[in-house]
């Protein structure tokens, strides 16, 4: 139950002074008359109809009609939803140029961050992860268990495969983990940060095997425009820094977006980049249908007859049994 009109039920505050005054009148009210003593009094019982004289029948009709006043109102609600969730399979670059320092703390750290935020924020969805470098492998399938999918992202690290960048490898695999998923919604982000060298697909030919199946990809070229501090390893196997331009081919990526009716992002620094995986949120919403019915009932006649009989039954006994005489 609510009331439609809540603000009426200030008004009880005007019945406290009211209560007060019934209290004290209470108590000045009664006859008095002087005797020599009461003893002949004293297991006398007073009658029970002084009950019905000290009953605060105003306070509690007037509390009941200001109840009816705030409208008190039923409810009876019903709601459908069918929500459909859609598929993605993010592919995520791990080759050693991730580790490049234009993004704070690094690419791949930064990729992966920023990754675990898209994922904790659609919830509906059936999520998988595909890792690419040298090779490609599967790191997680799709599934609704966002919780395990975010630890096997953040446990990805560089090194855990051969080195290289084998875009079309990384797609084929992405599309041979999501083309049998149920569901009409399709989708694949894939970030990398350099040009294919390495594997037996072309990317090109793999976005053509996407399109076949109706597989939206957004592709996400990471890096600055310019020079930026690259990994290096001398021969002991140590890391180092370099300043080395970035290469990225983006007319590649380009074309596989516009080939699946995806669309191409460029993330310079971390903030763009979690700007595109909002933008990609957005255009990727998950379709929800809601039919929802609901009918109101007046509650308040039941308090207002309630009150209406206690003012009616104090006027009855106030002209009959409680009669006072002058």
């Amino acid at each position: 139950m609510n009331f439609q009109n809540p603000e009426y039920f200030w008004l009880l505050l005007l019945l406290i002074p009211i209560a007060i005054w019934l209290i004290f009148r209470g108590k000045h009210n009664d006859a008095s008359m002087q005797i020599s003593s009461v003893s002949p009094f004293e297991n006398s019982s007073k009658p029970k109809k002084i009950w019905f004289y000290y009953f605060p029948w105003i306070l509690i009709a007037s509390a009941l009609i200001i109840i009816a006043l705030s409208r008190p109102q039923r409810s009876n609600s019903f709601s459908n939803q069918t929500i459909e969730g859609i598929n993605i399979i993010m592919a995520l670059d791990i080759s050693g140029s991730m580790l490049a320092m234009d993004l704070q703390p690094n690419r791949l750290d930064a990729a992966k961050n920023v990754g675990v935020e898209f994922i904790l924020g659609r919830p509906q969805d059936n999520i998988g992860l595909v890792v690419f470098a040298g090779e490609s492998f599967t790191q997680c399938p799709l599934t609704a268990n966002h919780t395990s999918l975010v630890n096997l992202l953040n446990g990805i690290s560089y090194g855990i495969i051969e080195d290289g960048t084998a875009i079309g490898l990384g797609l084929a695999n992405a599309i041979n983990r999501i083309k049998d998923a149920p569901g009409k919604s399709k989708v694949i982000i894939l970030l990398t940060d350099g040009t294919n060298n390495r594997g037996d697909i072309a990317p090109l030919a793999a976005a053509d095997i996407a399109k076949t199946y109706g597989i939206r990809v957004y592709t996400v070229g990471v890096g600055t425009r310019g020079i930026a501090k690259m990994p290096a390893y001398d021969v002991f196997g140590n890391i180092h820094y370099v300043e080395q331009e970035v290469v990225i081919d983006e007319t590649t990526l380009q074309q596989i977006a516009s080939m699946t009716d995806g669309k191409y992002f460029r993330a310079t620094n971390t903030n763009s980049l979690k700007q595109i995986y909002q933008e990609i949120d957005k255009m990727e919403k998950t379709k929800l249908h809601s039919e929802h019915y609901s009918t109101k009932t007046e509650e308040f006649p039941p308090f207002l007859l309630a009150a209406l009989v206690l003012l009616l039954m104090e006027l009855i006994l106030r002209i009959t049994v409680l009669r006072r005489l002058p």
